[in-house]
């Protein structure tokens, strides 16, 4: 058995895929600590997962302004303190590094400590954690396509990002009924990630009474803190029901996805990864000031595979009629549906756990080699 540390605190995007390579680690019968924050966010998500053991750390994201920048120097001097003391007494085997300012104090202990480091990086533009830290590391997960210059190509591999195992694909009917709703015809599904994303929220108050004329029932997730659960009720002028249904956060999201005809959703690799795995057509607005403008360049390599379409915010008047011709059109759906299933064709949380694994492994023989060769 192997122990591992795993920094993936944070945000949704981070904190998921860390969930799905400690329950594949864990199914094969090694120990896992999950380093998060301690943001709602990350409190929330993990509620369901009572059999994962998670840790709550310092830190902070690093932020403009003098009197930011020092508050968040003084957080990444704490969080390499508490990691410090924490690998000392873990003695992990591995420390695994999803990004994010929860990855870097870790980072550099286990540097310290002789342990091996893993970093995962999820979105087609690397991050500034991910980019200090691929210097530490000893194996490098990147999405297809993606170069990260310094980092010799024998310690890359291309796996892609982990979804959970209990966000599933599964039959709209069936979705509909745990999500209890009732969808007469098409139903459009709003996701602004972890955080929520208050233009979208809005855009879906904005325009309910007009997708219900057209037969569009919609169902948003509003992110914590931006709303309480509501619904209202409308016509279409068929005269079939459609519901608007607001949720501030859902633990659910297969079942939120796979409920939808077409999902509106912000263009994190996490959201993507799960619209894949759904097989759910979307159209992605990336958030504007995305650190990198990383969400930009995932959305684009998602239309380049012909899975869905982008729109950027500032164009969001233009997103009715989108949402209009693209949700009735089920040859284009077909289309997109198809590349989706092609996208997903493998499992990546199985194929990094197995790849941990080995490098455990490598490590315990390099070490008893060692001990052999001193005595």
């Amino acid at each position: 058995m192997s122990r591992i540390l795993i920094a993936c605190g944070g945000t949704g995007g981070h904190l998921a895929p860390g969930i799905a390579i400690a329950e594949v680690l864990q199914q094969r019968g090694h120990a896992c600590t999950l380093l998060i924050s301690q943001k709602q966010v990350d409190s929330a998500l993990i509620e369901k997962y009572k059999h994962l053991n998670f840790v709550k750390t310092p830190g902070q994201a690093f932020a403009g302004g003098l009197s930011k920048w020092i508050s968040s120097v003084w957080s990444l001097l704490s969080s390499l303190r508490f990691s410090h003391k924490l690998v000392r007494g873990a003695q992990p085997d591995l420390v695994l590094l999803f990004g994010g300012f929860l990855s870097v104090g870790l980072g550099l202990a286990a540097r310290f400590a002789g342990v091996p480091v893993a970093v995962h990086e999820a979105n087609c533009r690397p991050g500034k954690a991910v980019r200090l830290l691929k210097h530490l590391a000893t194996r490098v997960y990147l999405p297809d396509g993606v170069r990260l210059k310094g980092v010799p190509t024998e310690r890359v591999r291309y796996f892609g990002y982990p979804v959970r195992s209990d966000v599933k694909h599964c039959l709209k009917v069936d979705a509909w009924r745990r999500l209890g709703i009732q969808v007469p015809n098409k139903l459009l599904v709003l996701i602004g990630g972890s955080q929520g994303a208050a233009a979208l929220n809005k855009w879906a108050v904005d325009h309910c009474q007009q997708l219900a004329e057209s037969g569009i029932s919609v169902y948003c997730v509003t992110g914590l803190g931006k709303d309480s659960t509501s619904s209202i009720e409308s016509a279409s002028t068929a005269g079939e029901g459609s519901s608007v249904t607001f949720v501030p956060f859902s633990d659910e999201m297969g079942d939120v996805i796979s409920a939808a005809d077409l999902v509106i959703t912000r263009a994190g690799a996490g959201s993507i990864a799960e619209v894949i795995h759904c097989r759910a057509p979307s159209i992605l607005i990336p958030y504007p000031y995305a650190a990198d403008d990383h969400q930009q360049a995932n959305a684009l390599m998602h239309e380049c595979h012909g899975a869905g379409l982008v729109l950027e915010q500032d164009a969001l008047d233009q997103l009715l009629s989108e949402v209009q011709g693209l949700i009735f059109n089920d040859w284009l759906l077909a289309k997109f549906k198809s590349n989706l299933e092609r996208l997903d064709r493998f499992d990546s949380g199985a194929r990094i756990g197995q790849d941990i694994e080995a490098l455990c492994v490598a490590r315990a023989l390099l070490e008893a080699n060692g001990a052999e060769s001193a005595t």
